[in-house]
């Protein structure tokens, strides 16, 4: 049995189910001679015979197992099945030993007859390829066996030719493909051309012979290697990791969340919604609106959602188009605007921070500078009267698209934006600056005053 095994006949098969062991010597083993160096000339090295069912015909056969030891390898247990009713017999092998610290992986260059008759050991959790032929046997998928090279091969012909039958009725195309495979194969035992065989062991328990041990064999590469968290799993060294329940992140730019406040107009309690917003090709803001319900009045403010920019931001837009005043407009409360045509600059801080149109923009400087009250009423000047009436012409006439004007932005913080239809090409009526702020902008945004490095050093504790 031990001699049909090594030559390479091993038979895929499911595995034997024990029913009764056969009568037990009278005088066990000594525990150091359970697992005796493999010798077909060691006559006191015999199988221990189990009666088993047979997976095949549901009746009892013989299971034999041979707890051996491979020269400069280790212990394994090899059993066989043979059932005299139905004649189906099955072999494999399992290790005897633990599942060694490292896995291990064999590279074996076949280059003549002789290295088809080298002794394999292949556990179930190894991996066998064959990369000239892009052919791959994964783990699991096959029992454990003590053969040969030679015997690797067959076992793999005989599996693909098990169901070819079925197929060439029902697949022709891939029945035909798995034809030429298995040729392939075949021409593989003649060593007509040398090729390469890869045994990949996680588990560290499979084996390929060295003829020259303990001499080094240039044919053979062997290599020890640290298994990977999801090898352990596979070969259950640690228990599977259960799915982490991470703590549900909210995500804000789908969610409104609102607080409580006080209207800035009449005082009563009043709610303030707060939302954060992506602007493409700039950052995050927050937009807060606040509706009264009392007295209906409506405010609304954007916050930078990020920090100060390293540069400050001056942007230039040329109005030609009534189309122009859709463009989407993000003033924050650090920038200042101006309009040379119509000789006009709102200075920071002045509307506060603001997400809207241009011309939502354009129409919030109108109704602030038409409704000044220190420019009405009968204490005004006659003279600025006429000025604020011009102005307000002119403003109508680029909110209507009869005059042409330019738009200009001037953030020293970064943090305004305006809309670029082209992005993320360049935009022809805009013209985007970046400048290093002056120490006087530095002061406005106090930023003179902040340190951010090495702001612990020097300092003596205060007693």
């Amino acid at each position: 049995m031990v001699a049909m095994a090594v030559s390479g006949a091993v038979e895929p098969g499911p595995p034997a189910a024990a029913v009764a062991p056969s009568p037990a010597p009278a005088r066990a083993p000594a525990p150091e001679h359970l697992f005796r160096p493999i010798s077909a000339e060691d006559e006191e090295q015999q199988p221990t015979e189990i009666e088993s069912l047979c997976m095949n015909c549901y009746r009892n056969g013989t299971t034999r197992l041979l707890l051996t030891k491979i020269p400069f390898f280790r212990e394994i247990i090899v059993s066989s099945f043979s059932c005299e009713h139905c004649g189906w017999n099955n072999t494999e092998i399992q290790s005897a030993g633990r599942i060694q610290d490292q896995g291990v992986r064999y590279t074996l260059t076949v280059r003549a007859q002789e290295d088809m008759n080298r002794e394999v050991v292949k556990t179930d959790s190894a991996t066998t390829r064959i990369p000239e032929l892009d052919f791959e046997i994964p783990a699991f998928s096959q029992k454990g066996a003590l053969t040969t090279v030679e015997g690797l091969i067959s076992r793999a012909i005989s599996g693909l030719e098990q169901d070819q039958p079925a197929r060439r009725a029902k697949e022709e195309a891939v029945a035909k493909r798995i034809d030429e495979f298995i040729v392939k194969l075949k021409e593989l035992k003649q060593v007509a051309s040398p090729f390469t065989l890869i045994i990949d062991d996680p588990s560290g328990n499979s084996f390929v012979e060295n003829p020259h041990a303990p001499q080094k064999d240039h044919a053979l590469v062997v290599t020890h290697y640290s298994r990977t968290p999801q090898q352990e799993e596979m070969l259950g060294l640690q228990a599977e990791a259960p799915p982490e329940e991470k703590p549900e992140e909210e995500d804000l730019r789908n969610e409104v969340l609102q607080f409580n406040t006080n209207c800035p107009e009449c005082n009563a309690p009043a709610r303030t919604n707060m939302k954060l917003v992506q602007i493409p090709h700039f950052k995050e803001v927050i937009i807060m609106a606040t509706n009264c319900e009392n007295c209906g009045h409506r405010t609304n403010e954007v916050k930078s959602g990020g920090a100060v920019e390293p540069l400050g931001t001056k942007i230039i837009f040329h109005i030609t188009d009534p189309l122009d005043l859709t463009r989407d407009v993000l003033k924050s409360e650090t920038c200042s605007v101006e309009i040379p045509e119509l000789e006009f600059e709102l200075g920071m801080a002045v509307l506060g921070g603001k997400f809207t149109t241009l011309e939502g923009i354009l129409k919030d400087i109108q109704e602030l500078v038409t409704k000044n009250p220190f420019t009405l009423g009968d204490s005004s000047n006659p003279g600025q009267m006429e000025k604020l009436q011009e102005f307000s012409r002119k403003l109508d006439q680029i909110l209507q698209g009869d005059m042409k004007a330019h738009f200009i932005m001037n953030d020293p913080a970064g943090n305004s934006y305006f809309q670029n239809v082209y992005a993320p090409e360049d935009d022809p009526q805009m013209k985007v600056e970046h400048y290093e702020r002056t120490f006087a902008q530095n002061e406005e945004l106090g930023l003179n005053d902040m340190k951010t490095e090495g702001y612990d050093t020097g300092l003596a504790p205060q007693r």
